[in-house]
């Protein structure tokens, strides 16, 4: 079973950085997609951020300018730096990852935003 680990969560006043990380672990096979999703609560889980095998990105437009996605798909490592973070940035963030047997979840972690 595919495990993916996230860390760098907390809490961070308005304005301020945190930096997200996830490592893959018990993975076969290759992955073509890794990526950040978020939960605020009473609400849907939705995209922040993905990055495919090739490099290319895609960010929500709530986050364009803000956060940044980097990673290296081949070593199953999965990074999102967040800059100018907002209180509506509040919420479980989640890494994601994709092959061709399906995709995968890591348990998540909290960021919060707040004075």
């Amino acid at each position: 079973q595919v495990q993916l680990v996230e860390s760098g969560g907390g809490l961070v006043q308005p304005g301020g950085s945190l930096r997200l990380s996830c490592v893959a672990s018990r993975s076969s096979f290759t992955f073509y997609n890794m990526g950040w999703y978020r939960q605020a609560p009473g609400k849907q889980r939705d995209l922040v951020a993905t990055i495919g095998s090739s490099g290319n990105t895609i960010y929500a437009d709530s986050v364009k300018g803000r956060f940044s996605i980097s990673g290296d798909i081949s070593k199953k490592t999965l990074s999102l730096q967040m800059n100018s973070l907002k209180p509506e940035d509040t919420a479980v963030y989640y890494c994601n990852a994709r092959d061709f047997m399906g995709q995968y979840w890591g348990q998540g972690t909290q960021v919060t935003v707040s004075s």
